[in-house]
């Protein structure tokens, strides 16, 4: 696969390995694209920027990875369409659980994934041998994987991106009214969360923070965008806002309000949501990237994460607000499919008076930062660069099926 990368590191010096590479420049991806999800984005992302490389791509969906696709009018018909790779295939490139890799026999078979808590399940450890190389987009993710009991010469590290060119100040922001009609732009400072309903977004602390650190006197708004891609979904939300009212002790009505909108929206739109906001927050127990807070950098939002997981990778102090946490066991009984998953790890608890100072220190126009989120993402944390990362790595996985 020389002719992806011409002048990269494992192009020169080695002979043979060159010349079999040379000859092949396309790669079999597998993985969920068309649906809402984050997997469902990164897929999308990772192929474009393959096929503007001139990396003929085969992909083909994992059709049962989430009961909800995008309706027809907000997909892509272009990634429907490449059902054949204009160029030999290389490689396999598998986005998906460990668990779910099926193994292409006559190609070498790397798998990029991810986790959110310090190890990963055993099941997962023990499903290894299905991929040659595997691919984690973070430091975080490889000591859980390197922990657990993965071998150290199969990991390979390789961040996400963000399209700094579309998430970008200067976006027309998308028009959102909230209650009794007053426009959401309207509001001096207006939080942003973007997140899929789940336990481990944790939305008990999120909510709970909010009540406590605000009042209706600010002029301040909380806007979850919110995907309900599960059944109870819905439900798990109102228990969340419900379980965070008993710990605040505090209705919503007696704190600034919170606008929730289910609403789905094409890739192109993404931008204009984060545009809506002046702050992005997530109280989330453990990451694998979060996708929508590296769009928030790029989009030159300031930042609120807790301090740990995957947001150790791209954030820091002088660019965002790190609210301190504390590693424990998971605990998700609310959410069985989670459970399964997380059983006998451990995620990181946000202190919740660490979130509250923030909030306020937001409101107050006390949190600004030491330097620019937005320059150090753009910079660092492109598709291109992503895209370079693993186009090396399947090089290397290709390489070392030709010496087999």
């Amino acid at each position: 696969m020389c002719s992806r990368r011409q002048n990269g590191p494992n192009s020169s010096g080695r002979g043979g390995d060159a010349i079999l590479r040379a000859m092949v420049t396309g790669v079999r991806v597998h993985g969920p694209f068309m649906g809402p999800s984050g997997y469902d984005n990164h897929v999308r992302q990772f192929v474009r920027s393959l096929s503007q490389r001139g990396v003929g791509v085969e992909l083909r969906d994992i059709p049962d990875w989430s009961p909800v696709r995008l309706p027809h009018h907000l997909r892509d018909p272009w990634y429907e369409s490449l059902s054949k790779a204009s160029t030999p295939v290389g490689s396999a490139l598998h986005f998906t659980l460990p668990i779910r890799v099926v193994p292409d026999p006559a190609l070498p078979n790397v798998n990029f994934t991810m986790f959110e808590a310090a190890s990963i399940p055993k099941s997962w450890v023990a499903a290894h041998p299905l991929s040659d190389l595997i691919v984690l987009p973070t430091r975080h993710s490889r000591d859980a994987w390197l922990k657990s009991g993965v071998p150290e010469e199969k990991i390979r590290h390789c961040p996400l991106g963000v399209r700094a060119d579309l998430f970008r100040p200067g976006v027309r922001p998308l028009a959102l009214t909230g209650g009794g009609g007053r426009p959401i732009s309207s509001y001096a400072v207006r939080f942003l969360n973007v997140s899929e309903i789940n336990i481990r977004k944790n939305f008990v602390g999120l909510l709970a923070a909010w009540l406590r650190a605000t009042t209706p006197q600010d002029d301040a708004v909380l806007i979850l965008k919110l995907g309900s891609y599960n059944p109870g979904a819905l439900s798990t939300f109102d228990l969340s806002m419900a379980k965070a009212v008993q710990r605040a002790v505090k209705k919503p009505a007696n704190a600034a309000p919170i606008h929730v909108t289910y609403e789905l929206y094409p890739d192109a739109d993404m931008p204009r949501v984060f545009a809506a906001a002046t702050h992005y927050i997530s109280l989330s127990f453990g990451e694998g990237w979060d996708l929508s807070m590296i769009q928030a950098a790029a989009s030159g939002l300031r930042l609120i994460a807790p301090r740990h997981s995957a947001y150790l990778e791209y954030l820091n102090d002088d660019i965002a607000t790190l609210v301190p946490s504390r590693e424990a066991p998971a605990i998700s009984d609310d959410d069985p499919w989670e459970h399964e998953f997380f059983i006998g790890a451990n995620w990181w608890y946000p202190d919740e008076d660490g979130a509250v100072a923030a909030i306020r220190a937001a409101i107050d126009g006390r949190d600004a930062p030491r330097a620019s989120a937005r320059d150090h993402i753009a910079s660092q944390f492109t598709w291109e660069q992503a895209t370079e990362r693993l186009v090396e790595i399947l090089d290397e996985a290709e390489a070392m099926a030709a010496r087999r």
